[in-house]
């Protein structure tokens, strides 16, 4: 076969459909009898130069797709599988695609760069091909070395980087790295290729160098070269060397003292001289020295600032220079650059990094910007009146209300009044600075309230009139209304002031929606989440009919999408996307009035929007699936037992949603519906139990389901057990078995990583509350069924108790756990409390906490075990 790997590899490109799948057969019947061959005939057909370049290129592809995968499952199978390979054919592999970096096709040595890195990421964390560093440093030291193998080894180090971490390597061996690094970027080099390689290997080379940054002279050398290749000639070049710099501002922040007046030149120098790409990374270093510093502001946040040292205040020091700087570039806008979602430019990061400087400095900048407004929002030209908009807009957020609401009183009629001014690009903004005004600004019970009844009717005509606008002004139309009324929602009585407009602007919003004039979904998303926001904030009782209106309107629109004529894919997923829209409309309504007394409501068209659910479901869209799903469990808990009726046609889709381990979302969503069909059923959802509990048990065990669905499983375990009571017995093996297992997972769990610790205490929380819902459950028949848990239960319990890592979601659920263990098994645990005393010092911890639920909680805990301890 090795003989022939030429001619098959053509044939697998063939447009002859017939001779492409005998060859990709053949390759695959080669790869599964004989793997290490079949690695080293890829490898040498790839390094052959006389071969072509379309076979040489499927080798390449071929070898990285048996090295590496997406799935992290099956990536480790493939390394293993390369581990077992003998260690002759794998030196003659490597040595191959060492050699393949001088070949004088470049895409053969790109490929080949990759390669390496991917066997590099399986031997190196082994402490195997360790002399690879070396071999790669001797392509950039001898004389005879051609640009082109100098550019390919510089690739390859950088992918070697990006496969491997920081631990994997020895000290001596990152010092070359860096040494060759730095040789190809220097200046004296003829290739720029080499010095592009050169500093696009140092930034995937930047978390290695942690030591080298550490020592003052070698950091100079290294922000030197880098300073240096800044102001190449070539723009990517400078374009690679600004993108290092804003890692750099990530990874080595308290390091950037020294160099930061430097900097400051080169950065402003690009910014506003240089080619748009290069000029954006230049505010990109800025925005990313604002979010360091943010982020140890909010670590330090509190009364004691004893750490604040870290905090070199780099923008505070910069402000006077950086924020005229940033000033500029607002007026260097693009004339469709509101059409095109895409787009990014120096106007856009210029306003997103000035924000970025108001949340850190707070009050300091607003003297530096408000002379820019005032002196640009009535300029003749729309550049400067859309810049000074812009700039506004971007200084919400962190200067103290006490600043800035002098200024939004000053300006907010303004503001309106530009709502009609002749650009739309003036509009546009305009509509998205009212929207910040009125999410960081608008408090209806603030002393100093932005919005009053006085302004009011101007603000929502205006809002109303401008809806009508182009399709991206009214979408940032919509998000204002939303945070208009997002402000009234909690504030209780305040929010009726709001209710003489709702009706107008949910019939202004249902238009917009159904424009025609747009291929922009966002816009029909924006007014239907705003009519979310409507329903959610509206006082009850007086708009319970506007409500109740807008149901059958939602119910009418939802049965006519399922009467379209469905001719492309493009058709289906629009079909899908407004359906989904239309379902969560429904959710937000059915739990809105089941919340009140205007629960009749529902219960009248709660047939008709079953029937409709249903429907949607028949057209089989994983995205509705999860919308329909999600109001069909509100629908359930608003009916209570009268859901029963629904469950026989409901299942098979209930059933399906369990059974969707592929899409977990629809998965998850399923689990959490069979809680509240639980919650709303008790007893009634028992002749559905054998295939719900089938269902979940088989997702427990699947390893392809996303992890995040595995506590919500355990969570239902509680609610059946709950729902159905002593009828659970059957169940209670698998359950416990599962539970346990789960449990024993939680002392394996990675305590560096956060997401680990994270998805730990969610693990735990279910498992406590399972516990919980079983064992009231059993509380007044066959409670005898669980004392043989009740110890590893305690132990658990006490291991969980003694974890700094715990939450409180999880010491909430632990401590109402206890409770019920005691509340159900009664005397059966009266020893089992006696000999566990760090209950006692639990309850102890809780007792001190803030959270007055937790309290109560564990007031009632402590009292169930002291029942049981004097029995």
């Amino acid at each position: 076969m090795a003989m022939e790997i030429t001619s098959i590899l053509l044939a697998a490109q063939s447009q002859d459909g017939q001779i492409r799948t005998v060859a990709e057969g053949n390759l695959k019947q080669f790869q599964e009898q004989n793997l290490p061959h079949f690695l080293l005939a890829l490898s040498i057909e790839l390094s052959n130069e006389q071969k072509p370049p379309e076979s040489r290129r499927l080798a390449g592809i071929l070898l990285k797709n048996s090295l590496d995968a997406k799935d992290s499952i099956r990536k480790e199978e493939l390394a293993q599988k390369w581990i077992s390979v003998d260690l002759t054919i794998k030196f003659q592999v490597k040595e191959s695609l060492l050699k393949t970096l001088g070949s004088s096709v470049s895409e053969a040595r790109r490929t080949s760069s990759q390669v390496i890195a991917k066997v590099a990421s399986i031997e190196i964390p082994r402490r195997e091909w360790q002399d690879l560093i070396a071999k790669l440093l001797n392509n950039m030291t001898q004389k005879d070395s051609l640009p082109s193998l100098k550019e390919a080894t510089l690739e390859t180090l950088g992918y070697v980087c990006e496969e491997i971490s920081p631990e994997d390597l020895e000290q001596d061996q990152v010092n070359a790295i860096l040494t060759a690094v730095v040789q190809g970027m220097n200046q004296m080099e003829h290739s720029f290729e080499v010095r592009l390689a050169g500093i696009k290997a140092l930034y995937n080379a930047l978390d290695f160098a942690q030591t080298n940054f550490q020592n003052e002279i070698e950091r100079n050398y290294l922000m030197k070269v880098v300073c240096e290749t800044a102001v190449s000639k070539e723009s990517n070049v400078r374009q690679a060397a600004f993108e290092c710099l804003v890692s750099i501002a990530s990874t080595y922040y308290e390091l950037l003292g020294p160099y930061m007046e430097t900097l400051f030149n080169l950065t402003a120098s690009a910014v506003r001289g240089d080619e748009e790409p290069v000029a954006l990374q230049a505010i990109e270093f800025w925005s990313t020295i604002c979010d360091e510093e943010i982020t140890i502001q909010e670590e330090h946040a509190g009364p004691a600032d004893g750490s604040s040292s870290q905090h070199y205040r780099f923008i505070e020091k910069a402000l006077p220079l950086l924020v005229p700087m940033l000033l500029e570039t607002l007026l260097k806008q693009e004339e469709d650059q509101d059409q095109d979602d895409n787009i990014w430019n120096l106007s856009m990061a210029g306003g997103t990094c000035l924000g970025l400087v108001a949340r850190n400095v707070g009050d300091a900048v607003v003297p530096l910007v408000m002379p820019f407004v005032q002196d640009n929002i009535t300029k003749a030209d729309w550049r400067n009146r859309e810049a000074a908009t812009f700039a506004f807009g971007s200084i919400l957020e962190g200067p103290s209300v006490e600043t800035l609401l002098p200024l939004v009183h000053a300006g907010l009629n303004f503001l309106l009044n530009a709502m009609k001014d002749q650009n739309t690009h003036v509009k546009d903004t305009t509509a998205w600075a009212l929207g910040r005004i009125f999410e960081i600004l608008h408090s209806p019970s603030s002393t100093y309230a932005v919005i009053t009844n006085a302004n009011l009717p101007q603000i929502m005509s205006v809002l109303l009139e401008s809806i009508r606008d182009v399709p991206n002004v009214a979408e940032k139309v919509c998000g204002a209304i939303y945070f208009l009324v997002q402000g009234y929602e909690d504030d209780g009585s305040a929010s009726s002031v709001l209710t003489p407009y709702l009706a107008d602007a949910i019939s202004a919003l249902l238009s917009t929606a159904d424009r025609m004039d747009t291929n922009n979904s966002r816009l029909r998303a924006s007014a239907y989440e705003t009519v979310n926001e409507i329903v959610r904030c509206s006082s009850q009782p007086e708009s319970l009919n506007m409500i109740a209106h807008l149901m059958h309107e939602i119910m009418k629109r939802l049965s006519q999408t399922l009467e379209l004529q469905i001719s492309s894919s493009e058709d289906k997923e629009n079909q899908s996307d407004l359906q989904a829209l239309l379902c969560g409309v429904l959710q937000v309504i059915i739990q809105k009035l089941s919340s009140s007394d205007a629960k009749s409501v529902i219960l009248q068209s709660a047939d008709q929007m079953m029937i409709l659910f249903l429907r949607v479901f028949g057209c089989r869209s994983s995205s509705v699936h999860e919308e329909a799903m999600l109001a069909i469990g509100a629908l359930a808990y608003a009916t209570g037992p009268e859901f029963a009726k629904y469950m026989p046609e409901f299942y098979n889709y209930l059933e399906m949603g369990l059974q969707n381990f592929e899409e977990y979302q629809v998965c998850s969503i399923s689990v959490g519906v069979v809680g509240d069909i639980c919650r709303a059923l008790d007893e009634k959802i028992l002749p559905f139990c054998n295939g719900i509990m089938s269902a979940l048990l088989k997702d427990l065990s699947n390893s392809m389901l996303h992890r995040s669905v595995k506590p919500p499983i355990f969570s239902c375990f509680g609610d059946i057990a709950l729902a159905i009571g002593e009828q659970f017995e059957k169940y209670l093996p698998y359950a416990v078995s599962m539970l346990q297992g789960a449990a024993g997972l939680c002392t394996y769990l990675d305590v560096n990583d956060e997401d680990m610790v994270d998805y730990g205490n969610q693990l735990r929380r279910g498992i406590f509350e399972a516990y919980s819902g079983i064992l009231q459950g059993f509380k007044n028949s066959k409670a005898e069924l669980l004392v043989p848990y009740a110890s590893q239960l305690l132990q658990f319990t006490e291991a969980v108790f003694k974890d700094k890592n715990r939450d409180e979601g999880v010491t909430r659920a632990a401590v109402a756990m206890l409770g019920d263990l005691a509340d159900t098994l009664g005397p059966n645990t009266k020893l089992l409390f006696r000999d566990c005393t760090f209950h006692s010092d639990f309850l102890g911890e809780c007792f001190e906490s803030d959270d007055e639920q937790l309290k109560e909680t564990a007031t009632w805990t402590q009292g169930m075990i002291r029942r049981v301890l004097v029995s």
